[in-house]
């Protein structure tokens, strides 16, 4: 694995600080704070977006530097992981945890209005179905794209043309990473695209129950991870053991160089 690198600083939204830790950009946003600048974005007619890192983007990101502008690029990059927010700590970041699926319930129940656009590329043709039967005063547009579209460029293009297309007021990128940030910052080279978007993964799926949340109790401890390990083992007990050690390295590898720096 490649050393840390630290970018120069990129602009983060008005008043707020950008952070790299292990290697990605974290804003220092807590979740209302996130939301209230979401909702004020309204006006602005240019497309920006929102990713939501956690430890499984991370550790892809320093195993590949070409994703680095996806997520440097970003107009919100919300820390999406316990773990990361918890390591932080120790290097006096105390990054605010703001997952996406909490994001976006919120964004459901306190911004978004009947009548809104809202544009959806989804993973399957069931959520796009389930999303327009769960809010039906919300005008959706959806898009199904191929599997595996972040190999296909026809497909990818694809995803990019249909937003660009849609006068949205919010477009919600649920296909995964880094599929999702790939298409979110080509959105934002294409003067015709507006709107903000979101990097979301499985939270349509969340706020639709179709997939469960861990407790309350677990969440607070850290531990929403073992409850989706222990709910979909066979997809996820490979990503997560073999994310334990990169991201030890790299909090070594972080401690190592700010205690340099300082020195």
């Amino acid at each position: 694995m490649p050393a840390l690198e630290i970018p120069p600083a990129r602009a983060a939204p008005v008043g707020q600080t950008r952070h790299y830790f292990l290697g990605a950009p974290f804003d220092d946003i807590a979740q209302e704070a996130a939301v209230d600048m979401v909702r004020g974005s309204e006006d602005q007619w240019k497309f920006r977006y929102v990713v939501t890192p956690n430890v499984d983007h991370v550790v892809r990101l320093n195993g590949d530097r070409l994703l680095a502008p996806y997520y440097d690029d970003a107009w919100m990059s919300l820390c999406d992981s316990k773990p990361i927010s918890t390591l932080s700590h120790a290097v006096s970041l105390d990054l605010p945890l703001v997952t996406g699926s909490d994001l976006t319930a919120r964004l459901f129940k306190t911004v978004i209005k009947p009548g809104d656009r809202i544009a959806l590329i989804a993973a399957n043709d069931e959520i796009a179905r389930d999303m327009a039967a769960a809010f039906p005063e919300v005008a959706f547009r959806s898009f199904v794209p191929p599997k595996n579209v972040l190999g296909d460029p026809t497909g990818l293009q694809a995803c990019v043309d249909f937003a660009a297309a849609e006068p949205a007021r919010f477009l919600f990128i649920a296909i995964g990473s880094p599929q999702s940030e790939k298409i979110a910052h080509e959105l934002a080279q294409r003067p015709d695209a507006c709107g903000v978007g979101l990097c979301i993964g499985a939270s349509l799926e969340f706020l639709l129950g179709a997939k469960k949340r861990a407790p309350m109790w677990m969440r607070k401890l850290g531990l929403e991870w073992v409850h989706r390990l222990a709910s979909d083992p066979k997809r996820l007990w490979r990503r997560y053991l073999f994310a334990v050690v990169p991201l030890l390295r790299l909090f070594a590898r972080e401690l190592a160089s700010r205690l340099q720096r300082t020195a």
